[in-house]
């Protein structure tokens, strides 16, 4: 075989050539072409001439002759000399060359379907790696995104705490200034009532004073009933109906009016006061002895 083919592709030209020829030198004859790179390798083969020279005593080199035994021509030259020799015919051969060739034709076939499926295999093992290493990255871009995400979070809490912190700050101290405004107020009105308190007992002299001209207006009532005599005596005018209606609306409403004055809660009397009341009560028959002789 001749070398052909640059360094690591090899390729190789199976020629026929002379012995003491230099191996990529002078040849014969060119029958063949062998490719070693490729899975199963590459064979192109002149099977008749092949064999026309090993059945003229060519002598072929060991790689040549595993080429020339895995494509029948070692087996066909057998054959022949076995048909020389009498033993078979070329009928015999023939068929016997046949079912070697199919049985050889079915053995390389199934090599060539285990090389597909080991190479879908290999396939199929390496998109399963890749997959497997896509998922491994995803899952640690996922990690980091999350890590950055809760970092977001964290600083993005801080911030808010920090704006909570400065927002109560001012709130605080808006109630502290209106605590110290009613501390004030409280202040001022005590002051107030302090000053009341002190001012009451100037007014006592002026309830005292209403005190006693209250047996004045008891006088005056007294000498009431002697204006009711009078008028009693007077001669009635004849009155128009509307005046009476008025009259009677008037006299409806008299009760009225004492039951309002009879159910207003008496002020609570002082001392004095009540000292004054028994003085005037005292005063009172001596004032009505009087009138019970005039009359």
């Amino acid at each position: 075989m001749q070398r052909r083919g640059r360094k690591a592709r090899p390729f190789y030209h199976i020629v026929v050539a002379d012995g003491r020829a230099p191996r990529d030198g002078k040849f014969i004859e060119k029958i063949g072409t062998y490719n070693p790179i490729v899975n199963p390798a590459d064979i192109q083969l002149q099977f008749d001439r092949a064999l026309y020279w090993l059945r003229n005593g060519a002598q072929p080199t060991e790689t040549v002759r595993s080429i020339l035994s895995f494509k029948g021509v070692l087996y066909k030259n057998h054959l022949l000399k076995g048909v020389t020799k009498g033993a078979l015919t070329e009928e015999q051969a023939e068929a016997k060359f046949q079912a070697w060739v199919s049985e050889k034709e079915a053995k390389a076939e199934q090599k060539l379907k285990e090389a597909e499926f080991v190479k879908k295999d290999s396939r199929k093992k390496a998109l399963e790696n890749e997959k497997i290493v896509k998922e491994n990255r995803a899952k640690e871009i996922a990690a980091k995104r999350t890590a950055e995400v809760e970092e977001q979070v964290k600083a993005a809490r801080a911030a808010a705490g920090a704006a909570e912190e400065e927002t109560a700050a001012p709130a605080a101290e808006t109630t502290e200034a209106p605590a110290a405004e009613t501390v004030a107020a409280e202040t001022v009105a005590a002051k107030a009532v302090e000053e009341t308190t002190a001012e009451e007992p100037t007014k006592e002299p002026a309830a005292e004073e209403t005190i006693a001209e209250e047996p004045k207006a008891e006088e005056a009532a007294a000498e009431e009933p002697k204006a009711e005599e009078t008028a009693a005596e007077e001669p009635k005018a004849e009155e128009t109906p509307e005046e009476e209606a008025v009259a009677e609306e008037a006299a409806a409403e008299e009760p009225k009016a004492e039951e309002a004055a009879a159910e207003e809660p008496k002020a609570e009397e002082t001392p004095e006061e009540e000292a004054v009341a028994e003085e005037s009560e005292a005063k009172e028959p001596e004032a009505e002895e009087p009138e019970k002789e005039e009359k």
